[in-house]
């Protein structure tokens, strides 16, 4: 959801990785002949790589989710549920007329299917992430200017939903027969690891219109998940890698002056300690105001939150005076950090630990919660440049395997709510510091995490007392597809477009 990482959050650039970056940043409109696998990796890089122009235009990742907090004088405004850029996107729909190409170019080749599957699934994310911010969008024309279409009709969100998963569906389908995808930035070509993203995804927008899901659909992810194609560990994570390559950094490489404004959230905080949690001492450093006081770096009680919802000039002042933790140093001392994680296999196993919960689906709920935690534990004890770092409290395969004690074990005899609270945090906990954003297929949606709303420092313009819900459409559709664009507000949101209608996802 390319936009979100705009509108809810400010954003972290990097430079995306592979085995040949020249390659992947070739441009095929310069060349005389457009292989696949160029359109291919152009498009992906284009779609997943998050950029800025400089280190020294760092902002913070996740503030939306609050994951990590602005200390500095100046107010993120997603941190106060607002944004610069207060608008959807269509922007990704350009690349459409790419994947068009793509498929045309792999014609007769032995990748032909995987091109296939590739449009197919990325022209789901793009509507799917649409969908989310704005309600009805244009998704059956769109990307069809060459065949006439410049003022797409808007689909109703509902029928997006369906068109998102029966693409999806067919991505599959195509990704099964296996054919490896040149180009490819994120699996390596490897057809099997899209073909189980292709299920997981189908999933999780299922269960984003859990309001509204039909008995079909509740079947339909059921077979999914007996159907057993579906990621089986960390290693299938969709996610886009780092390397020591100086054009593929992490972009809080050598940034420690940046890293000065960052601190972690009470909420993060405060989750990690309650459940006795080591990604703590990953995700920070400790207060230095702690250490001054005798706390040791591997103590809990040395890490304190930053408020998030309190004025940021306050968080400036206290945070000049080390009162609380930073972003781990880490962050800064490698330029092959931390992968960007999209979709991972903790998110599956939480998504189906709700399903079982809500009764969409037999199985053992608590099975699917640990794997879930267990697996993002495991992606942390395997990453590299982490030893010396963490305080000492490094995760071992010892303190997994007794990981689920306290408010960490699942609650079997507590209430349904319970349960769901636990898996929607920990479900929550993946994105810290990650592109990601859970707010519209899980906190609009479920109410989890628990936010705290200030009125007095929500920078929502139309209703400071309350969490937006959508994003406006771009002013562009004002001139461009007047007559569509007033239909759907029209018939969404009684000719009003702010951020109070309610799209039927969450009706």
């Amino acid at each position: 959801m390319k936009k979100l990482k705009y509108i809810f959050i400010a954003t972290l650039f990097l430079a995306a990785s592979c085995s040949n970056f020249e390659e992947i940043n070739t441009n095929p409109d310069k060349s005389t002949t457009a292989k696949p696998d160029m359109l291919a990796s152009n498009t992906l890089v284009k779609t997943f790589k998050l950029s800025n122009s400089s280190p020294d235009v760092y902002v913070q990742i996740t503030v939306f989710n609050h994951h990590v907090t602005k200390l500095g004088s100046s107010p993120e405004p997603g941190q106060y549920y607002w944004s610069y850029y207060p608008y959807g996107s269509f922007g990704n729909y350009k690349y459409l007329t790419d994947l068009k190409d793509m498929i045309k170019f792999s014609d007769g080749s032995v990748s032909q299917s995987s091109y296939q599957g590739l449009a197919l699934f990325l022209k789901a994310w793009y509507g799917f992430s649409a969908t989310l911010d704005m309600g009805d969008i244009p998704y059956s024309e769109a990307g069809m200017a060459e065949d006439g279409i410049t003022k797409p009709i808007y689909d109703k969100q509902a029928d997006v939903f369906q068109y998102i998963l029966d693409d999806l569906k067919q991505a599959e389908a195509y990704f099964a027969e296996g054919a490896t995808l040149g180009g490819d930035i994120m699996y390596g070509g490897n057809a099997d690891k899209w073909r189980k993203l292709c299920n997981a995804m189908q999933l999780k927008v299922i269960q984003t219109m859990s309001k509204k899901v039909t008995p079909d659909q509740k079947a339909r992810f059921a077979a999914i998940v007996n159907g057993g194609h579906l990621m089986s560990s960390y290693d299938d994570d969709f996610k886009l890698v780092y390397t020591e390559n100086v054009n593929a950094t992490f972009p809080f490489f050598n940034a420690n002056n940046q890293r000065l404004d960052q601190a972690p959230s009470t909420l993060a905080v405060e989750t990690l300690k309650n459940n006795n949690d080591y990604r703590l001492f990953y995700f920070a450093d400790p207060a230095q105001a702690e250490i001054d006081g005798g706390l040791t770096e591997s103590d809990f009680d040395a890490y304190v939150g930053a408020p998030y919802e309190l004025d940021p000039n306050t968080l400036s002042i206290n945070g000049d005076n080390g009162m609380y933790s930073l972003v781990n140093i880490r962050y800064t001392q490698f330029r092959d950090n931390d992968p960007l994680l999209y979709f991972t296999y903790a998110e599956q196993c939480f998504i189906i630990a709700e399903a079982i919960e809500e009764g969409w689906v037999t199985g053992n709920a608590q099975e699917y919660y640990e794997n879930g935690v267990k697996a993002q534990l495991s992606y942390y004890m395997n990453l590299p440049h982490t030893a010396g770092l963490v305080h000492g409290m490094e995760i071992t395969q010892s303190y997994i395997d007794n990981y689920f004690t306290g408010e960490a074990a699942y609650k079997t005899s507590g209430t349904k709510q319970d349960r769901l609270k636990q898996i929607l945090t920990q479900r929550w906990l993946i994105d810290f510091f990650q592109p990601n954003s859970s707010y519209y297929p899980q906190f609009l949606r479920t109410g989890y995490p628990q936010y705290i709303l200030n009125p007095a420092t929500n920078l929502n313009e139309d209703n400071s007392t309350v969490f937006p819900k959508r994003w406006k459409y771009p002013t562009s559709e004002l001139t461009t597809n007047p007559e569509n664009y007033q239909k759907a507000i029209d018939s969404q949101y009684n000719g009003v477009d702010n951020t109070m209608g309610l799209p039927w996802y969450l009706q």
